[in-house]
């Protein structure tokens, strides 16, 4: 849907309100997008001028007043992605103590948008083949990257990296790939050395940058089964570098020895997730379920930025859909993508503190959403994000909506199992077990007897021997992980 011209301010991809270093910023890298110099689509050079005209006049304080005089009121309709939010309670009361309240926040693509193409991919592969991962787990992993290549649609951009302790690249980056040769390539990869997950990363990221492109889906797909020694915090500093250029890093842990909040941190620093994979019969399927998933992308990237209110904090953030995951609460929170068939919804935990009820309203956040569409060249309008509630002297009696409601439910499961991990960090076995055996009657009362089951042989388990059993922990973390995904899904039938 092509943007009016007279709205210098959407041709920028800003608010009304932005400042000249958020003008500044918008137009430099919508600037290097469009440049003639690396485009020669058609219709771009024009689109490169009419960001350039916009800047011109937005970067004036005299002309953008003049400018302003023009618009029409500012409705803060964006026609390309719509939202909704959604509120526990109505309203917050004037008590000497703090309160929560938890937001649901949907965002999707609007119904009446024409078709946009999803955009060609950019991908690499970055897999463990330490000693390890012999036998079945390499095998299995060698047929799943041949089918991801033979998945490939002919725009899209392919690379395999292997790592130990040191990396090999076993297929470059490149389009129009010999797909035979390739396959052979990855059948004769053998396992040796330790792991080093920082090599496998680097070198995957370097594929990656061969072919880094604004208009691609940019992504990591890292499968290891094993803990990395010593080269964590570079691994998280490379993560944070690959955000700024829109590289996404999704983690997949096979078996029960890898390190799951590492990769959980990784991955949620580039809007991704991690997963796990209990058995390696289930590689193939769940690299297909994500290859569908980034071939599938409406929006590549959705990213909050917020300040903090005073007497308001965000205690917690967690995104539902399309795949679920901590976030990590920071000024600039990465969100993740829009699927075409699969919104963003995510759930925050807000924590007010009576100073912070002085007045009848409160603002619980005010930011902006900002989104990436790939398949876009023109940067798309952020969405103003603000969050009030009244505040009166008594609770209104209505519930809260059914969908923060049953967002909520699953939520606290997960939540608990996360209480259990802490406990038996610090060595409270016993409230560890207790927390397993609540999660094992709520699990229970929503028809999930397996995972019940399940968190009580742990609960016996860490009791009895101090420590979670090989693989409990990640079983029912992932499990409980997958629950709310299923509750978004309830919500839509």
């Amino acid at each position: 849907m092509p943007i009016s011209k007279s709205d210098h301010y959407a041709v920028l991809g800003v608010l009304r309100d932005a400042t000249q270093e958020e003008i500044k910023r918008a137009y430099f890298e919508a600037a290097q997008k469009l440049h003639p110099d690396k485009n020669v689509a058609p219709g771009e050079t024009e689109l490169f001028l009419e960001i350039q005209q916009a800047y011109e006049v937005l970067s004036s304080p005299q002309r953008r007043s003049q400018y302003d005089a023009t618009l029409p009121p500012d409705l803060g309709m964006n026609t390309l992605v719509k939202h909704q939010v959604f509120f526990s309670r109505p309203n917050l009361v004037k008590l000497n103590e703090p309160q929560l309240v938890y937001v649901l926040v949907e965002i999707s693509q609007r119904d009446e948008t024409e078709k946009i193409p999803t955009p060609p991919l950019n991908i690499c592969l970055v897999l463990d083949r330490s000693t390890s991962m012999q036998g079945e787990k390499l095998d299995m992993v060698k047929a799943a990257a041949i089918q991801f290549i033979r998945s490939l649609r002919p725009q899209d951009i392919f690379s395999v990296v292997a790592f130990s302790d040191r990396p090999e690249v076993i297929v470059p980056a490149s389009l129009q790939m010999d797909r035979a040769k390739q396959e052979s390539r990855i059948q004769m990869m053998k396992p040796f050395g330790a792991t080093e997950i920082f090599q496998g990363l680097e070198a995957g990221v370097k594929e990656v940058r061969h072919g880094l492109d604004p208009s691609r889906v940019n992504h990591i797909i890292l499968l290891t089964d094993g803990h990395t020694y010593g080269d964590e915090q570079a691994s998280l500093e490379l993560a944070e570098q690959v955000a700024q250029q829109n590289i996404g890093i999704t983690g997949m842990g096979i078996g029960n020895e890898w390190n799951d909040i590492f990769l959980d941190a990784i991955a949620s620093r580039t809007g991704s997730s991690s997963s796990y994979i209990s058995s390696p019969k289930d590689i193939q399927n769940l690299l297909v379920k994500k290859f569908k998933a980034l071939a599938n992308t409406f929006a590549d990237e959705v990213i909050l930025e917020f300040k903090q209110q005073d007497g308001v904090q965000m205690n917690y953030a967690f995104r539902l859909q399309p795949e679920g995951g901590p976030l990590t609460v920071e000024p600039q929170m990465r969100l993740g993508p829009i699927l075409q068939d699969a919104p963003l919804h995510f759930l925050i935990e807000f924590v007010v503190q009576p100073s912070a009820l002085k007045n009848e309203t409160i603002a619980l956040l005010d930011g902006s959403l900002k989104i990436s569409i790939a398949a876009r060249p023109t940067p798309v309008p952020p969405i103003r994000l603000r969050l009030t509630r009244d505040v009166k002297t008594d609770a209104a009696p209505s519930p809260p909506p059914t969908k923060v409601l049953r967002a909520l439910s699953r939520l606290t499961l997960y939540r608990m199992q996360e209480r259990a991990h802490t406990e038996v960090e610090v060595g409270n076995y016993e409230s560890a077990s207790r927390h397993l055996h609540n999660l094992a009657s709520h699990l229970l009362s929503q028809g999930e007897q397996q995972l019940a089951k399940t968190a009580l042989l742990e609960a016996d388990h860490i009791e009895r021997m101090h420590n979670w059993s090989a693989g409990g922990d990640k079983a029912i973390k992932y499990h409980t992980r997958a629950l709310l995904l299923n509750s978004v899904k309830e919500k839509e039938q």
